[in-house]
């Protein structure tokens, strides 16, 4: 079987397990999904939509974040890792959207990777999620399922995994795909207890068929995935 054929078989699979595989963070539009994939940056989903709860209720607009003391921001998300430095990215993005965008999010994946906390995974998310943009975005799951299936090497960066799944993926399925893989690496793959015994991929695992072997030990942990700060 040839690694095109190998991909088409675990897009089947994971499209069968999680046919309604989405973006699990809370928003209603474009600016309001920047600021949460800003925030869920080493950071549970969970959490972050907890936060947001209340946080699109008092910041409607990018206005709303720079009206108010840059410590009363950090309170209103003082929950989420690393608060300190992404409220004030945050003020610094709305200022750039305001002064820049009419106070829009840009709708291009080089204006988005251009404002204060949003890297390359952040743009993905957003182009493929509110533009419609087909996109990979690799976050630890989608990094930690790709190279236990052996599409990429341990040691690939977020970079390599990213432009593998491109090439492996049709298009047009690249952000359905983004979606899959992350429910599988997030409810069924995971990274400290993964379902290795009833797991419909376990053939082309090689991590699991090691995990299955008698004597096998926790100790053998799989490399953690380069995954860059900025989101």
């Amino acid at each position: 079987m040839s690694t095109k054929q190998k991909m088409r078989h675990v897009l089947d699979i994971i499209a069968e397990m999680f046919p309604d595989a989405h973006c699990e963070l809370n928003h209603s539009n474009p600016f309001e999904l920047t600021i949460a994939v800003l925030l869920s940056a080493q950071c549970t989903d969970e959490t972050v939509n907890k936060v947001t709860v209340g946080l699109f209720e008092k910041y409607k607009r990018p206005e709303d974040y720079l009206s108010v003391p840059l410590e009363e921001l950090e309170q209103d998300i003082r929950r989420i890792g690393l608060f300190r430095s992404k409220a004030s990215n945050i003020q610094k993005l709305c200022r750039i959207v305001i002064d820049k965008y009419d106070g829009k999010v840009p709708e291009s994946h080089d204006g988005l990777t251009e404002l204060p906390g949003v890297g390359r995974k952040t743009a993905n998310v957003v182009m493929s999620n509110a533009f419609g943009v087909p996109a990979i975005a690799v976050d630890t799951h989608v990094d930690r399922v790709t190279k236990r299936l052996g599409f990429a090497k341990p040691d690939d960066s977020v970079l390599e995994v990213e432009k593998k799944l491109m090439k492996l993926v049709p298009r047009e399925e690249w952000t359905l795909t983004h979606h899959r893989l992350i429910f599988f690496g997030r409810y069924h793959c995971k990274a400290q207890s993964p379902q290795c015994p009833i797991c419909p991929l376990l053939d082309s695992c090689k991590e699991g068929k090691q995990r299955m072997k008698p004597g096998f030990k926790t100790k053998n942990k799989p490399m953690k995935p380069k995954i860059a700060n900025k989101g």
